[in-house]
């Protein structure tokens, strides 16, 4: 059995509300869960905040057991400091080749890495060139 932690609509129309569950993959969205471990109000309440909260140590021991967060699970997690940030990448365009540069995860921006050296995983260590500087020759 693969455990999920993923959201259960809730609510009425137009103004959904979630629960944050634990549940079998295969049940259904709204169907049968194992347990709740929080709720997640997307619609900015009076202040103007999205509203959330977390089990958090249930949610800790369902991570540690093996279970696997949903995208939208996973961004929340993430806003509560419980997950490191989704590797992101950015598509120059659809289809395209993508821009190995690292997003910043909040914003979603090109970080601007001056003077970082970015290894490429993907390229033979003996390909590697050397910088050379025209100005001294």
């Amino acid at each position: 059995m693969v455990v999920r932690i993923r959201l259960a609509r809730f609510g009425c129309r137009n103004r959904p509300f979630y629960r944050v569950m634990a549940a079998d993959s295969r049940s259904p969205r709204d169907g049968k869960h194992l347990e709740v471990l929080g709720y997640y109000n997307p619609l900015p309440g009076k202040d103007g905040g999205k509203r959330m909260g977390l089990k958090f140590d249930r949610v800790k021991y369902w991570l540690s057991v093996g279970a696997q967060p949903s995208d939208p699970v996973q961004r929340i997690l993430f806003r509560a400091g419980l997950l490191p940030p989704p590797p992101m990448l950015a598509m120059a365009r659809k289809g395209g080749p993508r821009d190995r540069r690292p997003i910043h995860p909040m914003t979603g921006q090109p970080l601007d890495l001056e003077g970082v050296t970015i290894v490429d995983s993907n390229a033979p260590e003996g390909d590697a060139e050397e910088p050379t500087d025209e100005a001294a020759s």
